[in-house]
C-alpha cells in the first residue's frame, strides 16, 4: 500500500511539473506584443498632423469594430461551442438604443456604450434562455430566425423610423478629426473585449465553456450547470456586440435595418473566428485583419462586383483547407505559432 509520503511525493512531483509546464507556455507567450500594438494604435491618429490619413484611420477603426464582436461571439461559438448567426439582433439592440436616445436627448452613444451592451446582454440573457433549450443544427436555425424576427419587427415599429431608420447628428469636429472619437472607442473597446475573454479562457467558467463544447452530456454529468453556464456566455456575448453596435450607428450618422439586421455582419463574425482560429484570444483578431484586408485589396483591384467576391470566397476557402482549425489553432497544433499571436 502506498504511504502517505510516497503519495505527498507523487503530488509535489505533479505540482512542480505543472509549474514548469506553465512557465514552458509562458516561455512562448509574447506577452508584451499586445500592450505594444495597443500603444501603437492609440498613438496612431497623430499621423493626421503631417497629412490625411483617414481612411487608414477607417479601416482599423472598422477592424477594431469587428474585433469586438468577434472576440464577445468567440465566448459563444468558440468556448461554448454554440455557432450563432443571430448575433448581429444584439448588434442592432445596441445601436438603437444608443442611437435612439442620442437623437432625442443628444447623449453620445460613446457615454451610451456600456449601458447600450448591458441592454443587449440582458436581451441575450432573456433569448438564450429560450433558444439554447436546443443545439446543433436546431440552434443556428433559431438564431437565423430571431434575425428574421427582428428585421420584421424593426421594419415596422414606427418609433424607431421603420424600415426608413433614423438620422443622427454627426459630432461638430472638422472632417480630419471627426473619425477619431469613434477610432478611440472602438480601439478601447476591442482591448477590454480581448482582456475579457482571456480571463474568461483561464477562469472556471471558461474551463466549464470548453467542456460543454467538447461533450455537453459529461460535462452536465461532472456537476457543471450547463444551462446557466450557456446563458451566461450568451448574455456576455451580446453585451459585446451591442456594445459595439451603439458607436457603429453614431459613426454612420443614421440607423436602419438594413444596417444592422443583415445576415452577412454574422456571418463575418463568424468567419473571422473560424479562419482566425475559434477558442483562441488573437484568433478574431486576426480573422477580421485577414477578412477585412481581402475584401479592401479585392474591392480595390477588382471593384464592388461579383468577382470581387467570388475571389474573396476562394482565398477564404483556401485558408481553411490550409488551416483547419483557423490560422492560430492550426500553427499552435503543430508548435509553430509566432510567439506574437500566443495569446492564449
Amino acid at each position: 500500500m502506498m504511504s502517505f509520503l510516497d503519495a505527498q511525493d507523487i503530488i509535489t512531483a505533479r505540482r512542480t511539473y505543472n509549474e514548469g509546464l506553465t512557465q514552458q507556455v509562458d516561455s512562448r507567450r509574447a506577452a508584451w506584443f499586445p500592450l505594444v500594438l495597443l500603444a501603437t494604435l492609440l498613438a496612431l491618429p497623430a499621423l493626421q498632423f503631417v497629412g490625411n490619413y483617414n481612411y487608414v484611420i477607417h479601416l482599423i477603426l472598422y477592424t477594431a469594430c469587428y474585433v469586438v464582436m468577434a472576440a464577445g461571439w468567440n465566448i459563444l461559438g468558440g468556448f461554448a461551442g454554440y455557432v450563432s448567426l443571430g448575433h448581429n439582433v444584439f448588434f442592432a439592440i445596441g445601436g438603437y438604443f444608443a442611437g435612439m436616445i442620442l437623437a432625442r436627448y443628444g447623449i453620445s452613444t460613446i457615454a451610451m456604450a456600456p449601458l447600450a451592451g448591458l441592454v443587449a446582454g440582458i436581451a441575450g440573457y432573456l433569448i438564450g434562455l429560450i433558444t439554447l433549450r436546443v443545439r446543433g443544427p436546431s440552434f443556428i436555425i433559431s438564431s437565423l430566425a430571431l434575425v428574421m424576427i427582428f428585421r420584421i419587427l424593426f421594419e415596422n415599429w414606427h418609433f424607431i423610423g421603420g424600415a426608413a431608420g433614423v438620422a443622427l447628428p454627426a459630432n461638430e469636429l472638422s472632417v480630419k478629426w471627426t473619425k477619431l472619437p469613434y477610432y478611440y472607442a472602438f480601439i478601447i473597446m476591442a482591448a477590454f473585449a480581448l482582456w475579457v475573454t482571456y480571463r474568461i479562457r483561464h477562469s472556471k467558467f471558461g474551463l466549464g465553456l470548453r467542456a460543454i463544447s467538447k461533450d455537453e452530456i459529461k460535462a452536465e454529468s461532472a456537476g457543471i450547470d450547463t444551462r446557466f453556464y450557456k446563458v451566461l456566455a450568451f448574455a456576455i456575448s451580446a453585451f459585446f456586440v451591442g456594445m459595439a453596435g451603439a458607436v457603429w450607428g453614431e459613426y454612420l450618422t443614421y440607423i436602419r435595418p438594413n444596417i444592422f439586421l443583415v445576415i452577412l455582419v454574422s456571418v463575418n463574425m463568424v468567419l473571422m473566428c473560424i479562419i482566425g482560429g475559434k477558442g483562441t484570444i488573437a484568433g478574431p483578431v486576426v480573422g477580421a485583419v485577414l477578412i477585412i484586408a481581402f475584401n479592401e485589396v479585392f474591392v480595390a483591384t477588382l471593384g464592388a462586383s461579383e468577382i470581387n467576391v467570388l475571389a474573396t470566397g476562394l482565398v477564404m476557402m483556401l485558408t481553411l483547407i490550409f488551416f483547419p482549425l483557423g490560422v492560430v489553432g492550426t500553427l499552435a497544433k503543430h508548435n509553430r505559432l509566432p510567439r506574437i499571436l500566443n495569446w492564449d
